[in-house]
C-alpha cells in the first residue's frame, strides 16, 4: 500500500498525457482499424513504459540497474534492425509483382513518389534538424515503418519513437490524407480517365527472375540498401517459386503478424515522457505530413506531365499509388475512380504502382544512407 501512494504522488502531467496518447493508439486499433496490428501493442507500451518506477524499462535504484524487458527487446530486434528486416520478408511474401511486370512503365510512378522524402530532408534541415536526424525524419516520407526504423536506428535518432510513430500514423491514415491532397491538384475530367488493363503474359520464370535481378542490381548501385531490399525479395522469392507454399503463407502471416506484434511493444522504450514530449515531436509529426502530402504530388504531376505528350491517357490518380503505403494507397485510388465514374477500375493500375513504391521506398532509403555518412 505504501508503494501505491508513493507511486500516485510520483505520476507527472508528461506520463499521464503519454497515457492519453497511447489510450489514442488503441482506440485507433480497435474502433477505427486502423493499422490494429502495431498500434493496439505500440499504445499499450506507451502506457506501460510510462508508469512511475515501470519494470519494463531499465530502471537505477540504490545503486542497483535493473534492465527492463522491453529494452532487451529494443537491443536484441531493433538496435541491430533485426525485425525490421525479417518484417521485410513477410512483406515481400505478401506482394504480387504481376501487375507491375505486365506494365514496366509503372516503375516511374514509384519513383516520383518519393519526392516528398527529400523535399521533407531539406526542411527538416532549413529548420534546425541536424542531418542524422533530418534523414531520419525524411524517411517517414517512405510511408514504409520498417524502413523509417531502419533508417532512424543506423543514424542512432534521438526521435525514433516519435518517427515511428508518424510513420505507421500516416500509413493507417492514407485513406484520410490523400484523397483531399488528389482532389486539389486533379481535375474531375482527369480522374475520370478511364485506363484499359491488359494482364499481358508474365510468365513464372520472369516472376522468379524480378526478384533476384532487383536485389543484384540495387544492390551493385546502392550497397547499404541491400539488407532492406535483399530481403523484401527474398520473402517474394518464396512466394513465386512455387515449391515453398506453406513458407510462403507462413511469411504473410504467421511470421508477419508476430514480428509486427513484438515491434510495435518494442518501439514504446523510445516514447517515454521525457524523450516524447518535446516541440521537437509536434514538427516531426508535421514534416511527416508534409512528406506524405508531397509524394503524393510527385507522383501525380508525373502522370500529369506524360500525359502532355501521351496519346493513351493516364489517370494522374495512378501517380499517387506510388507511395510504398501498400495496399492502402492502391484502395483509395480505385475507390476514388469507382467514386467519379461507377465503371472506371483503376485496381490493377494502382497496384502496380504501389508495388513499385514498395521497391522505390527501400532504395530511396538506401540513397539517404549512401548519401550521409554515420
Amino acid at each position: 500500500m505504501e508503494q501505491l501512494f508513493s507511486n500516485l504522488f510520483n505520476i507527472t502531467w508528461q506520463q499521464t498525457v503519454m497515457w492519453l496518447i497511447g489510450a489514442v493508439l488503441i482506440y485507433l486499433a480497435i474502433s477505427k482499424d486502423m493499422e490494429p496490428a502495431l498500434l493496439l501493442p505500440m499504445g499499450f507500451g506507451a502506457i506501460m513504459v510510462n508508469l512511475p518506477m515501470s519494470g519494463v524499462i531499465t530502471q537505477v535504484a540504490d545503486g542497483i540497474t535493473e534492465i527492463g524487458i522491453i529494452d532487451i527487446l529494443f537491443e536484441a530486434g531493433i538496435a541491430n534492425e533485426l525485425f525490421p528486416l525479417i518484417l521485410f520478408i513477410g512483406i515481400g511474401a505478401m506482394i504480387d509483382f504481376g501487375p507491375l511486370l505486365a506494365n514496366p512503365k509503372l516503375f516511374l510512378f514509384g519513383a516520383a513518389a518519393q519526392f516528398g522524402i527529400f523535399f521533407t530532408l531539406c526542411l527538416a534541415g532549413v529548420l534546425g534538424f541536424d542531418i542524422k536526424d533530418a534523414a531520419s525524419i525524411a524517411i517517414i516520407g517512405a510511408a514504409d515503418g520498417p524502413t523509417s526504423i531502419f533508417v532512424a536506428n543506423y543514424y542512432n535518432s534521438k526521435y525514433i519513437g516519435a518517427i515511428i510513430v508518424a510513420a505507421y500514423s500516416y500509413m493507417a491514415l492514407v485513406p484520410i490524407v490523400q484523397p483531399p491532397v488528389i482532389r486539389m491538384i486533379t481535375t474531375k475530367k482527369e480522374r475520370c480517365i478511364k485506363m484499359a488493363y491488359s494482364a499481358g503474359d508474365v510468365s513464372q520464370k520472369i516472376k522468379i527472375l524480378f526478384p533476384i535481378l532487383v536485389t543484384v542490381i540495387t544492390g551493385m548501385v546502392v550497397p547499404k540498401s541491400i539488407g532492406l531490399i535483399g530481403f523484401l525479395m527474398f520473402g517474394n522469392l518464396i512466394r513465386e517459386c512455387g515449391v515453398l507454399n506453406s513458407l510462403s503463407q507462413s511469411a504473410q502471416k504467421e511470421l508477419a503478424n508476430l514480428i509486427t506484434i513484438f515491434l510495435g511493444i518494442t518501439i514504446s522504450t523510445k516514447m517515454q515522457a521525457s524523450m516524447f514530449l518535446t516541440p521537437e515531436t509536434l514538427m516531426i509529426m508535421g514534416l511527416g505530413l508534409i512528406a506524405f502530402i508531397f509524394d503524393t504530388i510527385g507522383g501525380v504531376f508525373l502522370a500529369k506531365f506524360i500525359n502532355l505528350f501521351s496519346k493513351n491517357k493516364i489517370n494522374p490518380m495512378i501517380g499517387a499509388a506510388g507511395i510504398s503505403a501498400f495496399p492502402m494507397s492502391s484502395r483509395v485510388v480505385h475507390k476514388m475512380g469507382i467514386k467519379e465514374d461507377p465503371y472506371n477500375f483503376l485496381l490493377m493500375h494502382a497496384a502496380g504502382a504501389n508495388v513499385s513504391g514498395q521497391i522505390a521506398s527501400v532504395i530511396a532509403g538506401g540513397m539517404i544512407l549512401n548519401l550521409i555518412a554515420r
